[in-house]
């Protein structure tokens, strides 16, 4: 990529159809987890009109009420409005969940089996992981998504502290930054969209968003005269959430990431509990990507490595720092493989993934989060000086 270019980022509001969905397959892994730590979970949640669909494969001592869990997180979410829908009060529930397959079980747990390679616990299925940091942002995060991110919650904020009674849960935000020589120098496009009642008017929702959104939130110095404001473009957003559009756990995985800047493996995060590589290998990429950049190893940096299921370790590693390493990639990587474990146990011990904290991850980004690092453990830096002393 040239070092001159502008690139966009999204993010979306909590009432958006796949983070409801996102939020209650999260739900319902907590309160598995809250019970019993070794609950293995694959919640896929599916919503449309006034229906949501609760499916997958969960094996636990939990006792689960899916129906109340939904409707708490329908609810928290912010839609109550009498005029919605998709209320949750009102939705329909329906339960299709069974129970882990045997076979995929056999392979994630730490015991021998007929045909099995090692008698550890092994990845949950194949797949490829990616970690990205960068030091755009004291998040050690790309500006593009985390800008956008900060207008989705402020969005939130506003809405429920009741202070417009015109705003409504579904939302989306995109963030056009534009790099000069590799670095982020101004803003040259923002879009909201936000679902509101039927009786306000655009421009009333126009002004407010830049004046009390946008403006708040954005940093000034990256603002100017020639910065594009498009809020609701459509002119009208009144039917929104589930009744608008059709809701599917999973499908927002570049919003919970890094907006596309770092690359991303395929697997979805929410509903799935650590066992399952897709999310546990992906919060340890990040955690890796973190403390290379932490340990001034680099300006930026991602991580790749794969696993077949079954099997306890990577099948590949891969460091790459495009260019901005204090060290060549393939020392750093060295290093990186002497102070982490990339083990799927070995994940979850470091991470301390065996809690119920997933819900803290479901909306505007699993990574990036750094005011709550104790349960999300992936944001921490300390292995920074593990680091520096093995890339010697």
């Amino acid at each position: 990529m040239s070092k001159n270019f502008i690139f966009s980022s999204e993010s979306v509001g909590e009432g958006h159809p796949d983070k409801v969905c996102d939020t209650i397959s999260d739900a319902i892994l907590d309160a598995c987890l809250a019970v019993d730590s070794k609950s293995r979970v694959a919640c896929e949640t599916y919503a449309k009109s006034n229906i949501v669909v609760i499916g997958g494969e969960i094996t636990t001592k939990a006792k689960i009420d899916f129906t109340s869990i939904a409707r708490e997180a329908i609810r928290e979410i912010g839609y109550v409005n009498d005029d919605d829908i998709f209320h949750a009060d009102r939705v329909f529930v329906m339960n299709i969940v069974t129970q882990q397959s045997p076979d995929i079980s056999q392979g994630v747990d730490a015991k021998a089996a007929k045909g099995k390679k090692k008698a550890e616990q092994g990845a949950g299925d194949q797949g490829l992981m990616f970690g990205y940091a960068s030091d755009e942002t004291p998040e050690l995060m790309p500006a593009p998504i985390m800008f956008a991110h900060r207008l989705g919650r402020e969005l939130t904020r506003i809405r429920k502290s009741g202070k417009v009674k015109w705003l409504r849960p579904d939302a989306k935000s995109q963030v056009s930054v534009e790099y000069r020589d590799g670095k982020p120098v101004r803003i040259t496009n923002v879009v909201v969209s936000t679902q509101h009642a039927a009786h306000v008017e655009h421009a009333e929702i126009e002004d407010y968003i830049i004046t009390n959104v946008v403006k708040k939130v954005l940093p000034a110095e990256m603002l100017d005269k020639k910065t594009e404001f498009l809020i609701n473009p459509t002119g009208r957003f009144v039917v929104g959430g589930p009744q608008g559009d059709t809701g599917l756990t999973g499908r927002k995985i570049i919003v919970d990431s890094y907006g596309g800047m770092g690359r991303h493996g395929g697997g979805a995060f929410s509903g799935k509990d650590p066992s399952k590589v897709d999310r546990s290998a992906a919060y340890m990429g990040r955690y890796v990507a973190k403390n290379i950049v932490a340990a001034g190893l680099a300006n930026k940096a991602e991580i790749q490595f794969a696993y077949a299921i079954g099997y306890p370790d990577p099948v590949s590693i891969c460091v790459d720092t495009f260019g901005t390493g204090v060290i060549s990639d393939e020392k750093i990587a060295e290093a990186v493989q002497s102070v982490f474990s990339f083990k799927p146990a070995d994940i979850i011990k470091q991470l301390n993934l065996l809690r119920p904290i997933y819900s803290l991850t479901t909306n505007y980004g699993h990574f990036g989060k750094i005011d709550d690092v104790k349960n999300l453990t992936w944001e921490k830096t300390d292995k920074v000086s593990a680091l520096k002393k093995a890339a010697k």
